[in-house]
């Protein structure tokens, strides 16, 4: 007579597919916490002050963002330079 096999259990973290399914949202959360870290420490400051109320050396710094804003506000492109 021959005796059967029974296969032997290895333990959860052996099994590729479960490495697979836990690394898969893993790297989400990871990617996910270091754009936060990147956006937080380089983010652009916020424009409040009207233009003719800034120093001209900071309008100059400025005006890509204002270019931004009245554009997103208005829908307008403004006129080439």
């Amino acid at each position: 007579m021959q005796e059967q096999q029974t296969p032997v259990a290895r333990p959860w973290w052996r099994y590729g597919m479960v490495w697979m399914v836990i690394g898969g949202p893993l790297v989400v959360v990871v990617a996910g916490i270091a754009t936060a870290v990147i956006a937080f420490r380089g983010a652009d400051p916020v424009v409040t002050a009207p233009q003719a109320q800034v120093a001209a050396e900071e309008a100059f710094d400025l005006q890509p963002a204002m270019a931004g804003r009245n554009h997103a506000a208005t829908g307008s492109v403004p006129a080439p330079r």
